[in-house]
């Protein structure tokens, strides 16, 4: 049987409240060194926010950081995964989605996040981006 996408994602991803602030979710993705948070509502995912919604739909923008809150700025049409799906169907859904990062979703509940760089690693590790991903962050 091939892997899941349980064996490559990152487990118990960083979340907010769709009613928390930017500034919140900001401080949130300074303390765990990430880029994405997975949005909820009644504790259920709702969206995705990262590090970039925040500088482009709100701080170019202009707007008060203090004051936006994430379900503002979010971004909702999500594509969910489970856990048990294939890596093969992860990759097809970025495709066709256009998107880097897919949340990983058992019985409405966020359970892990698998993005592009983690599929790069597996299929590929000596490929660019897979290099790149096994990387350390630089802070």
């Amino acid at each position: 049987m091939g892997q899941t996408v349980r064996d490559v994602m990152t487990p118990n991803p960083l979340t907010v409240k769709a009613t928390a602030t930017i500034v919140e979710a900001a401080k949130k993705m300074k303390e765990a060194d990430i880029g994405p948070v997975l949005v909820l509502e009644k504790d259920k995912v709702c969206g995705i926010v990262t590090d970039r919604d925040i500088a482009i739909r709100a701080v170019a923008e202009g707007r008060n950081p203090a004051e936006v809150k994430v379900a503002d700025i979010c971004s909702r049409d999500l594509v969910v995964l489970a856990p048990d799906a294939s890596i093969d169907e992860a990759v097809k859904l970025m495709e066709k989605k256009a998107v880097r990062r897919l949340p990983v979703v058992d019985k409405g509940k966020p359970v892990g996040i698998v993005a592009l760089g983690d599929l790069a690693e597996h299929r590929d590790p000596k490929s660019a981006l897979g290099k790149i991903s096994q990387a350390a962050p630089n802070n």
